[in-house]
């Protein structure tokens, strides 16, 4: 079954996989198993008789070695989720061919405009195809163009027997996007030596670098009194946790005031009642150990902010969720020569970076498996002015063609 990898992309896109961080099963929601059946379908056409997807959702796959000499074995890896901040239903994609630079207005809601002012990486992709969504949802590139070059890759090894490879094992994950992407992988059976994620942005782009991530919960507990008999009593903690908040730093600290390599910490969720109120932050840097400094500076602001409300008590709790796969990727940095090389070899210069987020590979990296993140074209995920490059995704498979082939001359 062979597919342009635009229609394969299109196809993707409109199978609603979003994950939801709310639920406590796995896959978090039953309908990211929808596209990882296709997948499994698919594979099995091409000829990969292993495919599966486990009880988890996961879907593995190995495209067998057709060399003689033992090599490592490579994984390509994508989620098959989409992000819980924008709707992933009813996503209608669109292919803008031949790009000019124009405005995209976008049809189902005329408000939402792709611009290259907004986003300047449209002028590099002048005369490109570019697909977006209609403007009602996101278009799910994230990370459904990782899945598509990858499908798209092994059709083309397998329609072009004649490259050499080693094994190759495919892995497509549910719930990358609320950070439980790798909890119940399976290391043993995916048996792979080194991987790489499908994951990143711009045309060039690789990431062996991630943040490293805690989890942080700061619990207000306050002074309950009925409210008609309250004065010097009550000490209301959803007000104690606003106060806090409030006081959180203006000019740095957050995400909307740092770049490059600054962490920051980000309120992401708060609840509670009068009695017991709790916000809830991710904390974040490349560094490992600032993270410690990060959650003490947070914690000296709510004693700070405890202090004006007698009877008022806190407790904080951090998490760890991944850590920078940096520490591990440069164990071995064959990793990185041939991921880079492999780029070059596809005419395109490397763009080096580092993550400011995270990726399945981070807690890969951790597991045993080191997995930095090559690029796929997807851009401004999470939102309904995501688009991709058909170009991207074409280039990203070509990369993936060469990578295989200087693996198995390791």
């Amino acid at each position: 079954m062979n597919k342009h990898i635009a229609d394969r992309f299109c196809d993707y896109a409109k199978i609603d996989t979003q994950s939801d961080p709310d639920s406590t099963t796995f896959p978090s929601t039953e309908k990211q198993k929808d596209l990882s059946r296709v997948l499994v379908t698919e594979l099995l056409e091409m000829g990969l008789g292993d495919a599966h997807m486990d009880e988890y959702g996961y879907v593995y796959a190995t495209l067998k070695s057709n060399i003689d000499k033992k090599v490592p074995a490579i994984c390509f890896c994508a989620h098959v989720d989409t992000s819980p901040d924008c709707t992933g239903a009813n996503v209608k994609p669109i292919i803008h061919k031949n790009y000019q630079g124009q405005d995209l207005v976008l049809p189902d809601d005329h408000n939402q405009v792709i611009s290259t002012q907004q986003h300047p990486y449209l002028k590099e992709r002048i005369g490109d195809d570019i697909i977006t969504a209609s403007g009602t949802t996101l278009l799910g590139a994230d990370d459904k163009a990782g899945v598509a070059v990858i499908m798209d890759f092994v059709q083309f090894m397998c329609n072009n027997p004649s490259l050499p490879h080693g094994d190759i094992r495919i892995l497509f994950t549910p719930d990358e996007e609320i950070g439980r992407g790798v909890d119940y992988v399976n290391i043993e059976k995916l048996a792979a030596d080194y991987g790489y994620t499908l994951d990143a942005g711009k045309r060039g782009s690789y990431e062996d670098e991630t943040f490293s991530a805690d989890g942080a919960t700061v619990n207000f507990y306050g002074v309950s009194a009925h409210p008609g008999y309250a004065k010097g009593k009550l000490v209301n903690a959803l007000k104690v946790a606003g106060d806090f908040l409030s006081r959180l730093p203006k000019g740095e600290f957050s995400p909307e005031t740092t770049s490059g390599r600054e962490g920051f910490v980000h309120p992401v969720t708060m609840g509670g009642v009068a009695e017991h109120a709790w916000v809830k932050f991710i904390v974040r840097d490349f560094d490992t150990a600032q993270l410690t400094e990060h959650e003490a500076r947070l914690k000296a602001i709510a004693e700070a902010t405890i202090a004006d409300y007698p009877g008022t008590r806190l407790e904080m709790s951090t998490e760890e969720q991944y850590r920078n796969m940096k520490e591990v990727v440069v164990l071995t940095p064959a990793i990185s020569e041939y991921a880079i090389k492999a780029i070059e070899m596809a005419g395109i210069e490397p763009r080096l970076s580092s993550a400011r987020g995270g990726t399945d590979g981070s807690r890969l990296s951790f597991m045993g498996l080191p997995c930095p993140n090559i690029f796929t074209g997807e851009m401004a995920f999470h939102g309904k002015h995501e688009y991709v490059s058909v170009q991207d995704m074409e280039k990203s498979r070509e990369v993936l063609v060469h990578l295989a082939g200087l693996w198995a001359s390791h």
